[in-house]
């Protein structure tokens, strides 16, 4: 089997074992919960849309390693038009969901670790590489998802992970023996945690010699014995068990959780990296390029939904014909279709790695992240000012069905030739995406995803190459050292 069908992709979810908590309460139907559903439904939908001839030049490629037609979150970039259609397909799952469909970290983790295991090999003489084939060929044959565990809790950011009080404060190894390692510690803000079948996780940051232990990484079913997972809080988080329009976003969402590893044992043939500290810079990244240049695709694609619900949210005002909302939605448009082009220009001028993917360029990686982390904030701005103040101060939909509340409701919340209650579900949909669990996956995750501004600013001081430019500004007045 090569592609799954979405409700195949269910079934599965329901043979896992995940040891999760949420609310102060072990939670055994993670399926079928209403918290947690919206984000399965926002996965799903990649398997729906690989089935569809429709979309099947973006949603699906040919393996290079066996020739089958396998889904493009699960495929290694052969060539620049393969970087380009993974920010194509990531626009087009945006404009289905207006959520984080969850499966753009995995995707990059896994080219990061071929490409990183590769190299590693050809240095040290290990055989990561083979390790991660054989793993890998599993996870495209059989369409798993797999989530990335990237960033660890920290503790004391003004100290490296072997002077922490507490040493599990970075994942750690804490036991090798003839059949493996086992593992301590925790990731924090997974996303697609406990919707993914198996998680790849790495370093967070460059490491010292003395933080070997640290330098690890390895891929593990994500309902090992050893895992535990605790699911993240959102904003308006518990408006999805009202089974109201008050939601939001009334089909998708997103989620992260802290995934714990007490004692997680790993077999060696899953390890990919112990105790190498000079290529934990390097992995980490690896994996955040190709997750910075992701964002122009999925966050372009949210966007689209934005835009739409702010013209839409005009019509209903009855302000679609005044000149500042003209312009305004015109600054959206120009704001978004930029983040976009960012996603499309860093893959266009991507390289051929030695182990034979495709590597966005490094500098527009992070010239593309560095944008997100700005103008999502001011489209849900200008989101803002179009929809006006109601849209934090609109009353239940549950008073729109009372008997006495309902009919003030529905006669002075209604729109511009529109009902009350199409008005109100628009309204909260902005609402959710301005603030709510929508704000998550955009506004919130356009910061910090994939790193923080500043992460981003450290590696375009990098791939600047500003003695380069001095040496252009030397040559056109004659200048010479």
């Amino acid at each position: 089997m090569t592609l799954m069908t979405g409700a195949q992709y269910e079934t599965s979810l329901r043979k896992m074992n995940y040891k999760l908590y949420m609310f102060g309460e072990e939670i055994t139907n993670w399926v079928d919960h209403p918290i947690i559903r919206p984000s399965l439904n926002a996965v799903r939908i990649s398997y729906d849309l690989a089935q569809d001839p429709e979309y099947a030049e973006l949603m699906t490629a040919t393996s290079h390693l066996t020739g089958n037609t396998v889904n493009r979150f699960g495929h290694l970039h052969q060539s620049t038009d393969d970087l380009i259609k993974k920010i194509k397909m990531l626009r087009l799952m945006g404009r289905k969901t207006c959520a984080c469909f969850q499966r753009c970290a995995g995707m990059d983790a896994m080219n990061a670790a071929f490409g990183m295991t590769y190299e590693m090999d050809e240095k040290l003489g290990t055989n990561y590489h083979q390790r991660f084939l054989a793993i890998f060929k599993k996870i495209q044959d059989e369409d798993l998802i797999v989530a990335a565990g990237v960033t660890d809790a920290k503790g004391d950011r003004g100290a490296p992970p072997h002077q922490q009080a507490d040493p599990d404060l970075f994942v750690r190894i804490v036991e090798k023996n003839g059949d493996g390692i086992v593992v301590c510690g925790a990731k924090c803000h997974t996303t697609a945690a406990t919707n993914a079948h198996m998680a790849l996780v790495m370093p967070t940051m460059a490491l010292r010699p003395e933080d070997k232990d640290y330098a690890v990484s390895f891929i593990t079913p994500s309902d090992a014995e050893g895992i535990v997972y605790i699911f993240g809080r959102q904003p308006g988080d518990t408006r999805k068990t009202e089974g109201t329009f008050d939601s939001g976003n009334m089909k998708y969402g997103s989620q992260e959780s802290l995934m714990v590893f007490d004692h997680l044992f790993v077999p060696w043939d899953h390890v990919l990296m112990c105790g190498e500290t000079e290529w934990a810079g390097p992995f980490v990244e690896r994996f955040a390029s190709y997750h910075r240049a992701s964002y122009g695709g999925c966050k372009a694609g949210v966007g689209d939904v934005l835009i739409g619900a702010a013209a839409l949210m005009a019509d209903y005002n009855g302000t679609a014909k005044a000149s500042h909302i003209k312009d305004k939605l015109v600054e959206m448009i120009h704001l978004n279709e930029t983040l976009y082009s960012c996603g499309i220009a860093c893959s266009c001028e991507s390289f051929k790695t030695p182990a034979g993917n495709f590597m966005v360029d490094l500098l527009l990686a992070n010239v593309c992240k560095h944008n997100i982390t700005r103008f999502p904030y001011e489209i849900t701005k200008i989101m803002e000012d179009i929809a006006g103040g109601i849209m934090v101060t609109l009353p239940s939909a549950k008073d729109l069905e009372h008997p006495v509340a309902g009919p003030y409701m529905k006669k002075y919340f209604a729109g511009s030739e529109v009902p009350a209650e199409n008005r109100m579900k628009l309204l909260r949909l902005i609402e959710n995406m301005c603030f709510g669990t929508g704000a998550m996956g955009y506004k919130t995750e356009s910061m910090h995803g994939a790193g923080s501004p500043q992460a981003q600013r450290v590696q375009i001081q990098r791939y600047g190459n500003l003695q380069n430019k001095k040496e252009l500004a030397k040559a056109i007045l004659d200048i010479t050292d």
